[in-house]
Parts: structure tokens; C-alpha cells; sequence
């Protein structure tokens, strides 16, 4: 298509314009520079398309006048489109490009919250309460949000009471390290409330 574009002077121009938008924009995306990529003195074929650092078409030049270009403006010439004939080279500061790129790469690894569970019942010992404390403060501390269930079985429903107390317990022991998102709610055969962490 280049080729054929490249004989009339005017679809030539055309072409150029939006090979020129196309290179900018994923440039922009940061999706046109890979590991691979040829700087400088790497580029050997000639001649190259040249895009300026400010995202305007120089046009099509020799790879030693695109060079001198670059080494003008005291940027590298990186080549962003080495499929296209002629390649797309752009004129830019490769080092600021590179840490941008891997900035951007760390700043998108961020904590996902995960909703955690721990299931107690009305008549569960002190030291089963004491270690799924344990487990609810260091689900918290992770920055996970922590269910709190209290289950009842059988002749349990008659003492309803006994449930809501431990809960209240659980909730308040955890006061320092959540906050109640969801307060004790009845449901079914159990009483639940959503600790987020603080």
C-alpha cells in the first residue's frame, strides 16, 4: 500500500499524514517501543520515515540525516515501526521514554482486595474466638476485607442471643485494625457483618 502511495505524490502525502498519526498514537499508548528496539546506530536500514519529537512528519530521509537530526535536537532516533517500508523512526529522548514506561508499569501493581471469611458458632471456645481473632487482624492488616459469620445449628436457633453476643465481641476486639462496613444482619441460619480494613 506504501509502495503504490509513494508513486503519486499526493496519496503519498496522505499516506505519510496517517502513517505519522498512527506511529504518534501508539506511541502515546506506549505500545510502540518493545525491548527490541533499535536506537541510533542499530537502525541500519536507509532511508527512514522520520517523525520529529513533537509528533510532526519530517518526511522521508537518509538514516545518517535523520541521525544528525536526533544528535541536533540532543535526542535519540528510535525506530517505532520497523514493519512499515520505509520504517518509522521518532525522535525522542529514549532514557526518559524507558523509565516512564517501567513507572508506569509498577504504578499499575496494586494491592487486590480480597473478601475473607471466618466462621465461628454461639457455643465456640475462648481460645477458637482468640485464634480466628488472630487470623481477622491479619486478614485486615493485608488490606482484605473479613466476613464474620456466626452459625447456628439445630436447637441453636432457640438462642439467637448467645450469636449476637459473640459477634458483638469479634466486632469490637477488631475495632482497631477495621471498621464495620456492613453491620450484623440476620440471615437464615446465621448472623453475618463485613469488617474493611481501616
Amino acid at each position: 500500500m506504501v509502495s503504490a502511495a509513494l508513486q503519486s505524490p499526493r496519496r503519498g502525502q496522505a499516506t505519510a499524514a496517517l502513517l505519522g498519526d498512527r506511529v504518534t498514537q501508539s506511541f502515546r499508548k506506549g505500545k510502540a517501543i518493545d525491548r527490541n528496539q533499535r536506537v541510533n546506530e542499530q537502525i541500519r536500514i536507509s532511508p527512514v520515515r522520520v517523525v520529529s519529537a513533537e509528533g510532526e512528519l519530517l518526511g522521508i530521509l537518509n538514516t545518517d540525516e535523520a541521525l544528525a537530526k536526533a544528535r541536533e535536537a540532543d535526542l535519540d532516533l528510535v525506530e517505532v515501526a520497523p514493519n512499515e517500508r520505509p520504517p518509522v523512526c521518532r525522535i525522542m529522548d529514549y532514557g526518559k521514554f524507558k523509565y516512564q514506561q517501567k513507572k508506569r508499569q509498577t504504578k499499575g501493581h496494586t494491592h487486590q482486595s480480597k473478601i475473607k471469611e471466618i466462621r465461628v458458632r454461639p457455643k465456640t471456645g475462648e481460645h477458637d474466638i482468640a485464634f480466628k481473632l488472630t487470623q481477622a487482624r491479619h486478614f485486615l492488616e493485608h488490606k482484605d476485607k473479613v466476613i464474620v459469620s456466626v452459625i447456628f445449628r439445630g436447637r441453636e436457633m432457640a438462642h439467637i442471643e448467645e450469636g449476637r453476643k459473640v459477634i458483638d465481641n469479634i466486632v469490637q476486639q477488631l475495632q482497631e485494625v477495621g471498621k464495620l462496613e456492613q453491620p450484623p444482619s440476620h440471615q437464615g441460619k446465621r448472623i453475618v457483618c463485613t469488617l474493611a480494613p481501616k
